[in-house]
């Protein structure tokens, strides 16, 4: 059942849990997503970053998206994750996506706020909701993201700026997480998050959860954040299955990987506490 972000970041801060944001790069990680939600009757984002276009065109991502977010009892998002333009936005939506994110973070501010701007209200007279970053959220090799970059905190002070300039659906943060595999021990900055919780009602969402840990994740849920974003976590646990079994053809392979990703899904609706809406 397809919808947008609403009813379900409204449901995860009243109860004090996250929804799983999944990213899909084909049909088979997209339909171990879409029956794992399924079978646990829990809803999830099925998102497409634009990233990876390269891999996966927008217009066969959207069918795909369209196809298993419909297929499911359970309410699903159709979201672009890190949005880079405007056009490419728009084909998103137009293409059926209920939720789009514009990633302008490394933009300085004044540039963030006017590209925000202009998406959300294209976004807004077509019935779709925005996510945008404040602060930067770093990314290596193996991430969603198209170019490495380090991490910027989100400062407190422009958060309220921001949200009122924009009117954003639902703020991406940057309080101690990085896209991809992550080096070293994360260290999340908890009081930044409830700094900013404190200062905005509009939903919070954390990107570059994997490998952040499942007790820091389980936390960020239960004290603010509303949605999580996970990707490396699938490809790495497919892949590391699928190099353990030594399937002997292709479509064992397909099936392991599909059966390795589902159980990631269902890791992470439990560390982040996911609740049926």
């Amino acid at each position: 059942m397809k919808v947008d972000s609403k009813q379900l970041y409204d449901a995860a801060r009243r109860g004090r849990f996250a929804v799983p944001h999944a990213n899909f790069i084909d049909s088979h990680s997209a339909r171990a997503y879409a029956a794992a939600a399924e079978e646990r009757q829990l809803p999830f984002l099925l998102a497409y970053a634009q990233s990876h276009s390269a891999i996966l065109p927008l217009e066969e991502a959207a069918a795909i998206g369209n196809y298993f977010a419909e297929a499911v009892s359970v309410p699903v998002v159709l979201h672009l994750d890190h949005g880079e333009d405007m056009e490419f936005i728009k084909r998103a939506i137009e293409l059926g996506f209920t939720s789009v994110m514009i990633d302008a973070s490394q933009k300085s501010f004044a540039e963030n706020v006017a590209i925000t701007q202009q998406v959300v209200r294209y976004a807004h007279n077509h019935g779709v909701v925005v996510e945008a970053e404040l602060g930067h959220v770093g990314a290596n090799e193996t991430s969603e993201a198209d170019e490495l970059t380090e991490s910027v905190y989100t400062e407190v002070d422009k958060v309220q700026e921001f949200v009122a300039a924009t009117h954003v659906d639902s703020l991406a943060v940057s309080i101690g997480t990085a896209h991809g595999v992550y080096k070293g021990s994360p260290k999340i900055n908890f009081e930044r998050l409830h700094e900013i919780a404190a200062l905005t009602d509009v939903p919070l969402v954390l990107h570059g959860g994997s490998s952040s840990g499942d007790e820091n994740l389980s936390r960020c849920a239960r004290e603010g954040i509303t949605k999580i974003n996970i990707y490396t976590d699938f490809i790495v646990e497919a892949y590391q299955a699928i190099a353990k079994t030594q399937p002997k053809d292709y479509i064992s392979l397909q099936q392991i990987a599909e059966k390795a990703m589902a159980a990631v899904l269902n890791h992470y609706f439990d560390v982040f506490g996911t609740q049926k809406i």
